[in-house]
């Protein structure tokens, strides 16, 4: 089967065997029909956490092709998935933490969404295997996992009732976010420095978007919404300068959720945490209940991530990435 590999920071399409479902014993073999470019891929290229050798990919749409399970999938089925399982039953997920679950970060798809097929586990199809409405389409299906991060996120934030947040950073994330926060009840605002992205948060329904101008400016036009600051700040920026930015945003009292990995290692300041009482808490990836709140928002439409991705082929998927990276697009979705 095709797949691409990772070597040297860029994609070699290559001949890889196939899963067998044989040697697994249970579980299903899916035949890959698109995989999302999530900007965690790209990370893991960046940071050398992703090997030589490797395929990445875990935004998966794709068909059952062959199955052996208890569960109730069967071979034709349309399926999207998660690619994480906790085990349920440790002191991270008794905690509720259950991206830190030990078993969680040990289990995972075989070998990677950017090929043709996918062994997922047993485990998989009892937990984060999800079948596809017909009315979405595969790129549709495959916001999935990424809208349930966000979603994870926005649990976490606990938000009140009538509440203001604002997320700052408008990539897909952010756009998701912003989503995911509406789809709750509440009120949510957006900042980014490109007029295009603003642009999709109006799109997208935000009640309010920003173009970070000066620093001095763009606080001001908060005021406006915000007199005391936001309840809640969504960071899905990777500037180490929104750092800053999302604690003079945010009021006294309020949150911050820190959903983006940052290049250089700064931090928040102890006394603004301190003397204003500021909540920061990281958000990181979705529990399967997440999942299946994503599913559930997207198929009842209260979340719409139709227009975000631009589909590229798995044989242009080296084009994806460089068009991501420069932010010539919002997303890419790798058609496989």
């Amino acid at each position: 089967m095709r797949a691409a590999i990772l070597e040297n920071n860029k994609f070699v399409i290559k001949d890889v065997p196939k899963p067998i479902l044989d040697e697994y014993g249970d579980g299903a073999i899916i035949k890959v029909t698109g995989c999302g470019l999530c900007g965690s891929d790209i990370v893991k290229m960046r940071t050398g956490k992703a090997k030589n050798g490797s395929v990445l990919g875990h935004e998966v749409v794709g068909e059952i092709v062959e199955i052996n399970s208890k569960t109730h999938f069967e071979i034709g089925d349309i399926v999207a998935l998660g690619h994480h399982i906790p085990c349920f039953n440790c002191q991270y997920c008794w905690g509720g933490s259950y991206s830190m679950c030990r078993h969680f970060k040990m289990t995972n798809i075989i070998p990677g969404g950017f090929s043709e097929y996918i062994y997922v586990s047993e485990e998989h199809l009892h937990n984060t295997v999800f079948n596809v409405n017909l009315n979405l389409s595969h790129v549709e299906a495959s916001f999935l996992e990424p809208l349930a991060c966000c979603i994870r996120a926005v649990k976490r934030a606990n938000l009140r009732d009538n509440s203001k947040s604002l997320v700052i950073g408008l990539g897909s994330i952010g756009i998701l976010m912003g989503e995911a926060v509406k789809a709750f009840g509440n009120k949510v605002y957006g900042c980014d420095l490109k007029p295009d992205r603003v642009s999709y948060g109006e799109k997208f329904g935000f009640d309010k978007t920003f173009i970070l101008q000066t620093e001095e400016e763009t606080l001001q036009s908060f005021s406006e919404f915000a007199p005391v600051g936001f309840d809640t700040v969504f960071l899905t920026a990777g500037a180490s300068s929104s750092l800053d930015f999302a604690v003079k945003s945010v009021r006294d009292g309020g949150t911050i959720i820190v959903f983006s990995s940052i290049k250089d290692d700064n931090g928040f300041k102890n006394n603004d945490i301190y003397y204003r009482e500021i909540t920061v808490m990281g958000s990181y990836s979705p529990s399967p209940m997440d999942l299946e709140d994503s599913m559930r928002l997207i198929e009842a439409g209260k979340v719409k991530v139709s227009g975000i991705s631009t589909v590229y082929s798995l044989e242009n998927i080296n084009e994806a990435l460089n068009d991501t990276v420069s932010n010539k697009i919002m997303k890419a979705y790798i058609q496989i």
